[in-house]
């Protein structure tokens, strides 16, 4: 009877394994997908970025989604690092929650360039934290705009953000925490 519960138990992880493998390897070809789409937008945007990503050290795109309800804002999304020396990629997560003034829903895309390998190091292998947020935002499709613009958030990185569709109005003290996918990285 063990033996038979055994054979089974074996049987049914090799059988199994396989749809957990593809539906993580579908996630990883989705989320390289939303990376290149994000990055032909922003080149077509801010023609100067191609070079300052090719000579930076590693960039990340991020597909985040966030709501703002007066005092209190959250947002999650997800993405990945690529680091140019090694053309390797990371899959991360990101979350964050704030208080401040603020109402509405954002889907949003970030680039974050990075201009050393210390600053894409520190992202990658420690996760990230940082903190303040302003900005307006509607528009739905190709109609409406953003007051958004690239900044540096920290000595060696560089910020875009692309707005996909939402109306927000914001201006908060947020934090947001960027980490590695245990799921999706080998």
């Amino acid at each position: 009877m063990i033996r038979k519960l055994t054979v089974t138990a074996l049987l049914l992880c090799v059988l199994v394994a396989p749809a957990f493998a593809s539906g993580a390897e579908e996630e990883r070809a989705e989320i390289r997908q939303m990376r290149q789409e994000v990055l032909a937008r922003l080149y077509k945007e801010e023609p100067g970025a191609r070079a300052e990503i090719e000579q930076a050290a590693g960039y990340a795109v991020f597909s985040n989604a966030g709501v703002n309800l007066i005092f209190l804002s959250a947002a999650y999304g997800y993405g990945v690092a690529h680091d140019n020396m090694t053309d390797r990629d990371t899959f991360m997560e990101m979350a964050s929650g704030g208080l401040g003034l603020g109402l509405g829903v954002k889907d949003f895309r970030a680039v974050f360039v990075f201009r050393n390998r210390d600053s894409f190091d520190q992202f990658v292998k420690k996760g990230w934290d940082f903190t303040g947020q302003a900005d307006a935002a509607a528009k739905a499709g190709s109609k409406g705009g953003e007051l958004s613009e690239a900044v540096d958030v920290m000595p060696g990185v560089k910020a875009y953000q692309l707005t996909e569709t939402g109306l927000a109005l914001q201006a908060t003290l947020q934090g947001t925490k960027y980490w590695q996918d245990s799921d999706l990285n080998d």
